[in-house]
């Protein structure tokens, strides 16, 4: 296991194409990492980075105290689960799982040790000599996480591993990562579009909006106090509603999340919102709309714990103000309180 820097990491391809703006951050050894954002962001970018596959422009990454920029990716010590889980067709699950290792001149009775231990952990044992083709997705995403871990590496880089699956089997393997990592206890990065899995797997997370890390930190503390309306906007599900409003005589955008929005009665309303969709949900209901004159217009939504008759077209709410966030229109930055 092994610590991770970011120091003032940069990617450019062109002078006019720079696709990585100065990204900073010191990693811990053992702790898990989510780099979240949507597509294009560069958060593939940065990983690759970190393995090698991409050059960096300025700036350094370390592992575990050494300088990795210009080491070729089979010195750093890393190991890479992919997206597509680039298996090969032709050999066993054991053959996949041990082809790395037999290229680094391990012994039959090393590689047997530690491909046997890799399939013990992720209940492979009773598939070794099946092919990937005779495989579920989700099996086949265990045998590319065990081909990394028979590495034994100092840190484990997952890219967008869990994209390919069916929404069951992403809860499922959610689950199975995070055991994993109690586990072994290695330092990873984890590269996801998906909030529900930043929020979920990470103790700390990158948000990355145009190459830029608009904010780190544990994923509670970023969706309580989003430090941008990007964040705002990004994280929460529906996200953060963001309405021109006035604070202390200037331009300001008010952030409410939909959840601490409350149905009220008239003489009580903070605002009024023209329904325009409810979607009930069982366990509660949104309801979808927008502002009158006072609001601009701004799209609203609200998250309500109960069922809520808006046939007629409005619904009167209030919020608590404690509850409230600010950004600056032109910066796009949180207005500390």
């Amino acid at each position: 296991m092994a610590a991770v820097s970011f120091r003032d990491v940069r990617k450019s391809y062109t002078a006019e194409l720079q696709v990585i703006h100065g990204v900073s951050m010191e990693i811990e050894d053992g702790e898990f990492i989510v780099i979240l954002g949507p597509s294009g962001c560069g958060k593939s970018t940065l990983l690759r980075m970190v393995a090698g596959l991409e050059t960096i422009s300025a700036g350094e990454i370390a592992i575990g105290g050494r300088v990795v920029n210009n080491l070729e990716p089979k010195d750093r010590d890393i190991a890479m689960v992919f997206q597509n889980y680039a298996l090969y067709p032709h050999m066993s699950v054991y053959d996949n799982m041990a082809y790395g290792l037999r290229i680094r001149g391990l012994s039959k009775e090393e590689i047997s040790v530690r491909v046997q231990k890799a399939a013990d952990i992720l209940e492979l044992e009773k598939f070794l000599e099946r092919k990937p083709r005779a495989l579920s997705g989700g099996q086949r995403q265990r045998v590319a996480m065990g081909r990394a871990i028979v590495r034994e590496p100092q840190v484990f880089l997952f890219d967008e591993p869990l994209s390919n699956l069916d929404a069951k089997l992403r809860v499922q393997m959610r689950a199975e990562l995070q055991a994993l990592h109690r586990r072994l206890g290695t330092t990873s990065l984890f590269v996801t579009h998906d909030q529900v899995e930043a929020m979920t797997l990470a103790q700390r997370m990158i948000v990355m909006n145009a190459g830029r890390a608009e904010q780190i930190g544990a994923p509670l503390e970023i969706y309580a106090k989003p430090a941008t309306t990007f964040v705002a906007g990004f994280i929460g599900s529906p996200p953060m509603n963001l309405i021109p409003s006035k604070r202390e005589g200037r331009d300001a955008l008010l952030g409410v999340r939909p959840e601490h929005l409350a149905p009220c009665g008239r003489g009580e309303a903070m605002m009024t919102v023209d329904v325009d969709l409810i979607e009930p949900l069982g366990s509660d209901t949104l309801v979808y709309g927008h502002l009158g004159a006072n609001g601009a217009g701004a799209r609203v939504a609200v998250r309500l714990h109960q069922s809520v008759d808006a046939r007629a077209g409005h619904l009167a709410v209030r919020y608590d103000p404690a509850q409230a966030h600010w950004f600056d229109p032109a910066s796009g930055k949180r207005i500390e309180q």
